[in-house]
């Protein structure tokens, strides 16, 4: 069967109601902190990606009991440093920067030395940022220019550390987090503003985690050697992905779109509020709590006049999955929006800030792109009637589905390679975009 999509016509009017999958961020540190408590943990709506899978797949190598069945799981871990250590053992990250750096802080206590390795994407990817900081935990860790294969060797008595987390890494911040579950004392950390997810979980666990927030940083102080209690987690719909969907409808015509139970962590929602202030009508309702994250439902209304934006560097870390869908907006706004600060774009599964200029490039719309920026002179009145391909891009599920809202609102023949790509992140993309009218072949 072919790995690519044919799509030559823009998607109808449309007025729907979805639910997206589960949050790809909490399923994966769902799964983490589950191994490491001493009982029987349950999750439900639980992602079923190729990330998610692939994290069950490399607790069953450290002897982790898991149940897992259609997008629900079962996981019974024997408390902390309860992994089971074996010679020879590598465990494959597949596309997945979070459990690859992330499973890194678990392993400060391995006895022998563990090998994580990944595909192509994930091997070209900054590992240094993990590296440096579990180093000073004890552990000794191996590689070759901070890249993957790794493997890490941990301590018997590893000890808490002060950490200064600059890149605004949600996932090296977490990674530090975990190994100082492992440790015997305090450890501190100064990090740049990013996901939170981590944090407001081991708190709603009632683990001895405290945090201090400021207008740059945020400032925790974490106890180790405490036992984790088994917790049930309905994982919330997922935001990154329900973005595809807030803008293809923004970007339709006459079309209305609900998506119901999605995670609005602050520290997630920066997408919502960029495209508020370029004119997408979005209404946010139906607020609850939920073990200590934000959900709600969002209903989007298709706009004819949306506005460029100065994107305020404040809001990257909290949209910075989101950039290129933004960039689709630009694209159609009137103005010239310019987004800075965002070299973190270029450390993601592909060079995304590259390709963010690339897929403007090859839809006519003029941008000026530097090492870090990009400014895009946006055309209201685009409408594509030449063929356009999309390959080679990492295989970057990102990439993919951006590349299928442009083609299904912008109009034009495209070719766009690697639909497979979804199966990391959000595997059933396509049938929900089917289910809205478009039509892919």
């Amino acid at each position: 069967m072919s790995n690519y999509i044919n799509i030559i016509n823009t998607i109808k009017p449309f007025n729907k109601t979805v639910e997206i999958e589960g949050d790809k961020s909490l399923s994966i540190r769902w799964a983490l902190i589950a191994s490491q408590a001493k009982g029987k943990s349950k999750s439900s709506n639980l992602l079923k990606s190729e990330d998610v899978i692939n994290t069950l797949n490399c607790l069953k190598k450290l002897g982790v009991k898991i149940k897992h069945k259609n997008n629900s799981c079962e996981i019974i871990g024997k408390g902390l440093n309860s992994y089971k250590y074996k010679k020879n053992l590598t465990l494959n990250a597949g596309n997945s920067g979070t459990f690859g750096r992330l499973i890194m802080g678990l392993l400060i206590h391995s006895k022998v030395k563990i090998k994580i390795i990944g595909d192509k994407s994930l091997s070209k990817r900054d590992f240094l940022r993990v590296i440096n900081p579990l180093k000073k935990f004890g552990a000794k860790i191996y590689s070759k220019k901070g890249r993957l294969p790794i493997s890490i060797l941990g301590t018997t008595n590893p000890r808490p550390i002060k950490y200064l987390e600059k890149l605004g890494s949600a996932q090296c911040k977490s990674s530090v987090i975990l190994a100082a579950l492992n440790t015997k004392g305090t450890t501190t950390i100064k990090a740049k503003k990013s996901r939170d997810h981590t944090e407001l979980l081991l708190n709603h666990l009632g683990l001895p985690i405290s945090v201090s927030k400021k207008k740059n940083y945020d400032f925790i102080k974490i106890k180790g050697k405490k036992n984790i209690m088994p917790f049930n987690y309905n994982i919330p719909s997922d935001i990154s992905s329900s973005a595809f969907f807030i803008v293809l409808t923004a970007l339709s015509k006459n079309s209305k779109l609900k998506i119901k139970n999605i995670n609005i962590n602050p520290s997630r929602v920066g997408v919502l509020k960029i495209l508020k202030k370029m004119g997408v009508n979005i209404k946010i309702d139906n607020h609850r709590d939920y073990k200590g994250e934000k959900i709600a439902d969002l209903t989007v209304k298709s706009k004819n006049s949306l506005k460029a934006i100065n994107c305020p560097t404040k809001l990257n870390s909290a949209a910075i999955d989101e950039f290129l869908l933004i960039f689709l907006v630009a694209a159609k706004a009137k103005g010239i929006s310019y987004f800075k600060n965002l070299s973190e774009l270029n450390q993601k599964e592909s060079p995304r800030l590259i390709w963010g200029s690339k897929i403007l490039n090859k839809i006519g719309v003029k941008n000026i792109l530097k090492k870090d920026s990009i400014k895009i002179y946006g055309n209201p009145n685009i409408k594509i009637k030449k063929r356009i391909i999309i390959n080679k891009f990492l295989k970057d599920h990102r990439v993919f589905m951006t590349s299928v809202v442009a083609a299904l609102t912008f109009g034009g023949n495209w070719k766009i390679y690697d639909k497979d790509s979804v199966r990391t992140s959000f595997p059933s993309f396509i049938s929900k975009i089917k289910s809205l009218g478009a039509k892919l072949n």
